[in-house]
């Protein structure tokens, strides 16, 4: 069983500095495109391959709401020694070369469990680019792009351009969260083992099947506890957000200004929950909705990339001669579950890596001829593209190296969500979830066992983000994200509180709203990081 989609796209870090394809979505078993599934933008190596958190032995998680009430602790300002940037890491899915040398890296250091500061540390990984008009420096603007599980050391540089009018006054900074790339990345399984994962049946249809499914979840979470279970416990939400509050006062900032993406809006939504009074300027994007429990946000992303999927249909339809119609695919997923088809490399295309694959595709348009192309490949017995486009989703790098991006995803939400589902639970959800997308229903349903069997209870059935006090946040909302759908601006806005969130809509395509281009969205983005100027209520951009 694979985990859940994230809300940003496995291997964003990677193709959106070409493209722009790209949140925490569906928890899915195929790959990184569904709501809390995978993610591709980071990666740390098993065995030591970034820095681990030291000392603390394993231990049952701490009581997230206990950490959540608790007083935030007196400013710190610890120390960051910035240098030039490591080489690349090729399990963080980063990009073949270092950054350059307009950026530079840190390390800082955080408790590794909050509520005991004495039982170890653990590093966080940092990249920053200075302003480029320091006379006009308003301060940090710190970003996470989403997963959750995406390494933001990796995915800032491959981004850099699309910001470069906020750079002018701001050090553009990111990080690898905790249990992410760098920053203690979890790792569950060596690569082969990784290989066999993701290509095995994730919607089971007899009892024996759901048997296999159950089996391969739990021991993908005994690989996780041997490997990373120190730091299993303390990778949750709450945590990143403690960690940020300690990185704007390493900063030297008095607010955190932030730019949030996909999952990065349920982080940066817990963050002014915690610290309301801490937040500066803030703009979520590709927004996760705050009120729905796992299965509901499984069920939002099943509707999102079934909109998603008719969109493109259509607007193949009307471009090109070979279009296929969405019985046609459903019935090609069929196959591929009996018969899998050449996918290059000695490895075969299974149902599971296709549906990975054209979820890939669906998270930005400059994937549509790509999936066009790909479908029609696999109806002729060629799996490639679409092999291409899952590998993409879940992480894996073309030397055949993972990164861990999905197993960072499945340890946050586990973490974070109270809620464990069995088998007999999700095969009585089934017929709903496959009446909303004939192609994602099974798929989303399934992605709910991903926490069956997992080490660690997690925090909350819902996050709170209710932020009272706090600055305005400017919530961009986009009709047709498929990871996070647009309901989810509106509810956002809603929860954190009357004068906090400002709601924004852009009618278009793809996941995210900022880097379609749209300069109506640009105009009224920058208008508020740069000068403050908050976009009337109910604006829209077409």
């Amino acid at each position: 069983m694979k985990a859940p989609i994230p809300s940003e796209p496995p291997g964003a870090a990677v193709t959106r500095s070409a493209t722009r394809p790209a949140s925490r979505s569906i928890r899915v078993r195929a790959g990184c495109l569904f709501t809390a599934g995978l993610l591709t933008a980071v990666g740390c190596a098993g065995d030591g391959g970034g820095p681990a958190a030291q000392g603390a032995p394993a231990s049952p998680a701490p009581s997230r709401a206990s950490q959540a009430s608790k007083a935030p602790a007196a400013e710190q300002r610890p120390a960051l020694r910035w240098s030039s940037c490591p080489a690349p890491n090729p399990q963080e899915g980063a990009p073949a070369r270092p950054p350059g040398n307009d950026w530079e890296c840190a390390t800082l250091r955080a408790p590794l469990d909050y509520a005991h500061p004495d039982r170890g540390t653990l590093d966080i990984a940092m990249i920053r680019a200075r302003a480029t008009d320091p006379a006009h420096r308003i301060g940090s603007l710190v970003f996470n792009f989403g997963g959750p599980g995406g390494s933001g050391v990796a995915t800032l540089p491959a981004f850099a351009d699309d910001y470069r009018d906020l750079r002018k006054r701001y050090d553009l900074v990111s990080f690898d969260p905790r249990g992410v790339g760098r920053s203690a990345g979890v790792t569950c399984l060596d690569d082969k083992e990784l290989d066999a994962y993701y290509a095995a049946g994730a919607t089971p249809r007899t009892a024996e099947e759901q048997k296999a499914l159950i089996g391969r979840v739990e021991q993908y979470a005994r690989g996780c506890e041997k490997h990373s279970g120190n730091v299993l416990p303390h990778v949750g939400t709450a945590d990143a957000a403690r960690d940020m509050d300690l990185m704007r006062q390493a900063l030297g900032d008095d607010k955190l200004h932030y730019f949030g993406v996909s999952y990065g809006t349920e982080l940066g939504g817990v963050y002014a929950h915690l610290f309301p009074r801490r937040v500066g300027r803030a703009v979520f994007d590709a927004v996760v909705d705050p009120t729905a429990d796992p299965e509901e946000g499984a069920l939002g992303q099943a509707r999102g990339f079934e909109l998603a999927l008719g969109n493109y249909l259509t607007a193949c339809a009307a471009t090109h001669d070979n279009c296929p119609t969405e019985q046609q695919i459903v019935a090609l997923l069929d196959r591929l579950g009996k018969n899998p088809v050449p996918g290059g490399d000695g490895r075969m295309l299974t149902q599971s890596l296709a549906t990975t694959g054209i979820a890939q595709s669906l998270y930005s348009k400059d994937f549509w001829d790509y999936l066009t192309e790909g479908l029609e490949d696999a109806e002729n017995g060629d799996g490639k593209i679409l092999m291409a486009l899952g590998d993409a989703m879940n992480g894996r790098g073309q030397d055949g190296r993972y990164s861990t991006l999905q197993a960072s995803l499945t340890a946050i939400s586990c973490a974070d969500y109270a809620q464990r589902y069995t088998a007999a639970e999700v095969a009585d959800k089934v017929p709903a979830f496959r009446r909303v997308s004939p192609v994602f229903g099974d798929f989303m349903a399934w992605s709910l066992t991903q926490c069956t069997g997992w080490p660690v209870k997690g925090a909350w059935q819902r996050p709170d983000v209710g932020a009272k006090g706090a600055a305005p946040v400017l919530v961009v909302g986009n009709t047709g994200d498929p990871a996070t759908p647009y309901e989810g601006a509106r509810r956002m806005a809603r929860a954190l509180g009357d004068g906090v969130g400002i709601e924004m809509t852009y009618r278009g395509q793809g996941h995210g709203a900022y880097d379609s281009g749209n300069p109506c969205v640009k105009r009224a983005v920058d208008g508020y990081l740069l000068d403050g100027t908050v976009p009337g209520r109910g604006t829209v951009c077409s």
